[in-house]
């Protein structure tokens, strides 16, 4: 439950710290003293959107933070999922700056407004009066059997099958897309194909024939330059290895008187039989090379194919057009494999739907149940509530198509009279009735979800005298369940009612306007409601009369 509120400059609000009591409390107030400012700060504290005007005019930021009771809730999980320390009294807290920035805080351990926002939907539920639109809506009237069906699991069970479904049809709609595509472009691929495997083209060639290009070139270049590199190492008269040789002969004629001699000799030999290794290499190499017009045209030729491949590819090696060509070859294939695969996938899609339809109607049969049980709840609630011929009604149809919810659609049928025909809530219901059938839903729905607190926000517009107490009694009976249940009101027959009676007020001092929460004594209490009977004169009659409330 909501054990404490503290406020620091909202709105009108420069500071507010207030206790808040469990059962069921009241709050009340004059229009405009500043009851939606304390919804609107505890909605913040709930993952709503910050606005940055809504910050104390001169501060630079404001806080709300609020302290709730949880034990008993089973809400563990939820913080040992988002990393988040459990305790059992959980603080939230949310800090809005001038500078438009918004921290949110968990234990005092900054969280994200998603994660705010679901933790506060298990710990409050505040209703406004715009929520009372919620009744015309198909989605909250199919939530409200769910819930009292405690349909979590067989839910969550279908939405896993339905999500899977919906993404098997997508993958099969893109496919017969591209096999479509695919089958337009597929004798154009195989002609790209057929040219590539027809051109032989083998990885490292295009280096080996540019390299042999270059060499047929310049072949008489080449053998010139051999030719005259193999003279200076073996012309008689004056070649390099002639003149090696001789001072060979002459080192190794000193070695007897000169020692040191011989260890030159050995190293111009080895010089003498590389050098003459590499003669003779170079005069094999010029025997080899020999001008060859018809082997420089072949040359010529493929590598201009090379080139023409490229350009019209716009890749510049034989490896991307080797790559190139297996992606052709694997759309090809993906072409002609492409109507196994969408038969294939159809299947899957089928037995998913199949499996879908099955899971749905679990649901169905849960909800047809649950709707049974709706209809005689809500005519026992409403009857006491100056409704003596009400007829409630849950209707169920079919959906053409299996939704995210299931395959059934949920219309709240109802009528006040004897003589009225069943119409959907929204069509025939009054705004006092309204609030009578909401309250009613609230309290069947309270009994099957841990909701620590529920807030009713002025749940009593459009009813007066008797149906504000039979109200007062089903509020207080719901906040007697291990619940906490504050109802905000106009009607002195539900504020009487209250355990604990706050009152929200504004004074003025001579700069600005501040408003203020405080919990009135049975003294205050008496006089409050005297007001809210009489107005701001208090009389006698008021005040027994609210004395009598009271005792009530």
């Amino acid at each position: 439950m909501l054990h404490s509120l503290y406020i620091q400059n909202y709105a009108l609000i420069e500071q507010l710290d207030i206790d808040f009591s469990s059962g069921f409390s009241v709050i009340t107030g004059e229009t405009g003293a500043g009851k939606s400012i304390i919804l609107g700060a505890i909605g913040l504290l709930l993952g709503q959107r910050a606005d940055v005007k809504s910050i104390r005019q001169g501060a630079s930021k404001c806080v709300i933070e609020a302290r709730f009771e949880i034990a008993g809730y089973g809400m563990r999980s939820f913080f040992e999922e988002n990393e988040l320390e459990y305790e059992d009294e959980c603080i939230l807290r949310r800090e809005l700056y001038a500078s438009g920035k918004s921290r949110a805080f968990v234990n005092d351990t900054p969280a994200s407004l998603a994660q705010m926002k679901e933790l506060g939907e298990q710990l409050i539920d505040v209703h406004s009066q715009h929520q009372n639109l919620l009744l015309n809506k198909e989605g909250f009237q199919l939530n409200v059997l769910d819930i009292l069906a405690h349909n979590e699991e067989s839910l969550s069970a279908y939405q896993a099958l339905y999500q899977e479904w919906k993404e098997a049809q997508q993958a099969l709609e893109e496919l017969k897309s591209t096999a479509e595509q695919n089958k337009a472009d597929e004798d154009y691929v195989r002609f790209q194909l057929e040219q590539l495997e027809e051109a032989h083209l083998v990885a490292g060639e295009q280096e080996e024939l540019e390299q042999e290009a270059d060499t047929l070139s310049h072949a008489e270049e080449i053998k010139a330059g051999l030719f005259r590199a193999g003279q200076t190492m073996n012309d008689d008269e004056g070649g390099l290895l002639v003149a090696l040789k001789e001072c060979l002969s002459t080192m190794s004629g000193l070695q007897k008187v000169y020692p040191s001699a011989g260890e030159l000799a050995e190293r111009l030999e080895s010089t003498y039989i590389e050098l003459k290794d590499i003669a003779q290499e170079i005069s094999g190499k010029e025997d080899e090379i020999e001008f060859n017009p018809v082997r420089l045209e072949e040359v010529n030729e493929r590598l201009n194919l090379i080139y023409t491949f490229q350009q019209k590819h716009r890749v510049s090696t034989i490896d991307e057009l080797l790559a190139l060509a297996e992606g052709y070859a694997a759309q090809l294939l993906n072409i002609t494999s492409s109507e196994e695969q969408i038969e294939e996938l159809t299947a899957r899609c089928e037995t998913l739907y199949d499996n879908v339809k099955e899971q749905a109607a679990v649901l169905t049969e849960a909800r047809t149940t649950a709707a049974r049980e709706v209809e005689k709840q809500m005519a026992a609630r409403l009857i006491p509530l100056d409704m003596p011929n009400v007829r409630f009604q849950v209707e169920i149809g079919e959906r053409k198509e299996p939704g995210v919810h299931g395959a059934d659609t949920v219309n709240f049928l109802f009528s006040a009279n004897k003589n009225g025909a069943l119409q959907s809530i929204s069509s025939v219901a009054s705004g006092g009735e309204i609030a009578r059938v909401m309250l009613s839903v609230k309290a069947m729905i309270a009994g099957a979800v841990k909701l620590p607190t529920i807030v009713f926000d002025e749940i009593d517009t459009g009813v007066s005298g008797e149906i504000a107490d039979r109200m007062a009694d089903i509020m207080q009976e719901m906040g007697d369940r291990d619940r906490q249940v504050i109802s905000i009101t106009h009607l002195p027959q539900i504020a009487a009612r209250g355990r604990a009676h706050y009152k929200v007020y504004k004074q003025d001092n001579e700069t600005e306007t501040n408003s203020h929460i405080r919990r009135l004594t049975e003294e205050e209490r008496v006089e409050e409601i005297a007001h809210m009977l009489s107005g701001a004169t208090l009389t006698e009659a008021a005040l027994n009369n609210a004395k009598a409330l009271l005792r009530g």
